[in-house]
């Protein structure tokens, strides 16, 4: 695997630089199994020095210990990294099933204080309202969210999981400088609304899940079959019995893919992720999620796999016949409202 950084992008109109791949963090220590620390810790390391820079954490993951996780890292580098945490999603920590979207002012007041607390910073680079709850005006959330940026607790706003209205709607009371949004060889509906928006806009999008959490790279094809009683993506319908069956049959474009070119299932569907920016004409940071230094090295080799018109083509049905809904339950998502 070369050295050689990746390329750098700029999120948004006057938003942060970043490499043009960044790094989910949330399995480092929740929802997806025992975790090596060890080697996680090794692996934001190894981050670094290939050029990934945004590094994408949340208060909900663990209830804060995520951000905790990773917080002597980003200390550590402090100028070298962006910050990307987010609020909304208040869990109970006896079951973290039960838990409500939270947009409130205050709650949004309360929420930025914790997170700076457990991250040890005095300001958040790119801070993300993680779910939107309609029963709040998007104008009252996001003019608290600006006032951060006026205290100089946080840098740059961005969203979750919003529809291209609320975008439109929430961008007019500050600028937005990133959409995060789930998008993949899977998943590919925020292509309606979202994705124009986005682009007139000028605003980044990051898609989460760029490879259906590990589902397009080939390494298990039944969740409920394969991973551990505690990982959580034994409750996702795309991923256990008859819905997993028929979506692995959906890999085989893509392991024709990588078979012919000498590389990864898991390097094909993110490097269809990456040029999605050229399909599109926006700016496109995937923040993949590993807690292995081998496979962030896989990862970043895919901004520099260019697929060809063919294999563009063979792999434009795919999210067509996927079997299930993303989550059991979609109400945490846009879905409803677009």
């Amino acid at each position: 695997m070369s050295n050689e950084t990746i390329a750098r992008v700029t999120l948004g109109d006057g938003g942060p630089e970043a490499g043009v791949q960044g790094l989910g963090c949330m399995g480092m220590s929740f929802a997806y199994g025992p975790t090596d620390q060890t080697e996680a810790r090794a692996t934001l390391e190894r981050a670094l020095e290939l050029g990934v820079t945004l590094f994408d954490t949340a208060d909900m993951y663990g209830n804060g210990e995520n951000e905790k996780f990773i917080a002597p890292f980003i200390r550590a580098h402090r100028d070298e990294v962006v910050l990307a945490t987010k609020f909304a999603i208040d869990a109970n920590p006896e079951n973290p099933a039960d838990r409500v979207v939270r947009n409130d002012p205050p709650y949004i007041r309360k929420a930025v204080e914790a997170s700076l607390r457990r991250l040890g910073v005095d300001e958040i680079d790119l801070y993300y309202m993680h779910r939107r709850n309609p029963d709040v005006p998007l104008e009252e959330s996001v003019g608290a969210m600006a006032e951060l940026v006026a205290q100089g607790k946080v840098k740059h706003l961005g969203l979750s999981e919003v529809t291209g209205s609320e975008l439109r709607q929430a961008h007019a009371v500050h600028p937005i400088a990133a959409v995060q949004s789930e998008w993949s060889l899977f998943s590919r509906d925020i292509e309606d609304n979202v994705v124009p928006t986005v682009r007139e806009l000028g605003v980044a999008l990051v898609p989460y899940s760029p490879l259906g959490r590990g589902f397009l790279t080939g390494a298990f094809t039944d969740a409920g079959k394969e991973l551990s009683g505690d990982d959580w993506r034994r409750t996702l319908p795309r991923m256990t019995g008859e819905n997993a069956q028929a979506n692995a049959a959906l890999l085989e474009p893509v392991r024709a893919i990588a078979a012919a070119r000498g590389v990864t299932l898991a390097q094909v569907a993110l490097a269809w992720v990456q040029q999605r920016a050229q399909v599109h004409g926006l700016t496109v940071v995937p923040i993949p999620g590993t807690r292995k230094r081998s496979r962030l090295e896989e990862n970043v080799g895919a901004t520099r796999l260019e697929l060809t018109a063919d294999e563009l083509a063979a792999l434009e049905p795919v999210a067509s016949k996927v079997a299930g809904p993303r989550y059991a339950d979609m109400s945490f998502t846009s879905a409803d409202r677009d």
